[in-house]
């Protein structure tokens, strides 16, 4: 089949309105509107204003060819957009491996040792137990300081060692009981004390810490604590006391527990 006979289209029609339609393939165009007068009309509409448009706009086709649409323009400017990609591209791969570098880098200087990081969310655990128990008022412990043989042979039976309830009437601190706790993977121990002015302080104590470490302090809004592990055990001394009142108490609880005072740390955490 030849050009000349194949069906009339859309594509005939659009190139008939354009003026762009080949010789060959006008008169089928024409036999084909001749048949189909609404199709003719609108394409002769179609034709007067493509016509009217060519019109209003042919001193456009009189302007020079604008500097920004000349190919070699063009082709020089993809040229300088490919350059500054590749650029950016160099300067992204070049933060990512200084950004890599930095961070093993950093990694190594502000490493903290896994003991003292154990040691500090023990810390955490025994001042968030202490802020939650001692506004109490009702059922600051559940076992009451009357019942102190029950409660350390039951907390001595969690935790698995045995534990003692230090003498603080020294320092003007009563006991007046304990809990058991939740600490991670395993169990806790809290004994709560208070003075005659209602002032209230925690012990709480934790097995499995292996690692022995000197007395610590941290100060979290208006709590302080210091804290230390030693033979197996974590302690943790917290009240909203004064460092130096808290240190007193702290040296307190080491020496009734039959021991020399730990080194003292000059830093806090």
């Amino acid at each position: 089949m030849s050009r000349r006979d194949t069906p009339v289209g859309e594509d005939d029609l659009q190139a008939y309105v354009d003026g762009r339609l080949e010789a060959e393939r006008l008169p089928a165009v024409e036999a084909y509107l001749t048949e189909r007068p609404e199709i003719a009309a609108a394409l002769a509409r179609d034709r007067a204003i493509a016509r009217a448009l060519r019109e209003r706009l042919a001193f456009k086709a009189e302007e020079p060819i604008p500097a920004r649409l000349r190919m070699a323009n063009i082709r020089e400017a993809r040229r300088g957009r490919f350059a500054a990609t590749r650029l950016r591209i160099a300067a992204v791969m070049g933060w990512l491996i200084l950004g890599s570098a930095g961070g093993w880098l950093a990694n190594d200087v502000l490493r903290v040792p896994p003991q003292m990081a154990r040691v500090a969310v023990m810390a955490d655990e025994a001042i968030a137990a202490h802020r939650t128990f001692v506004v109490e008022v009702v059922h600051p412990v559940e076992v009451r300081a009357d019942e102190e043989a029950h409660l350390l042979q039951w907390l001595s039976k969690r935790l698995g060692t045995r534990l003692s309830a230090p003498d603080l009437t020294g320092l003007g601190y009563r006991l007046m009981g304990g809990r058991l706790l939740p600490a991670g993977a395993g169990p806790a121990a809290m004994l709560m004390y208070d003075d005659d002015q209602g002032t209230r302080l925690t012990l709480f104590i934790k097995t499995d810490e292996k690692d022995e470490t000197s007395f610590q302090f941290v100060e979290e809004n208006g709590v302080s604590a210091f804290f230390w592990r030693d033979a197996g055990l974590g302690y943790v001394v917290s009240a909203e006391a004064p460092r130096e009142r808290l240190m007193q108490v702290a040296t307190a609880v080491y020496d009734s527990l039959n021991r020399p005072a730990p080194g003292l740390s000059g830093g806090t955490l």
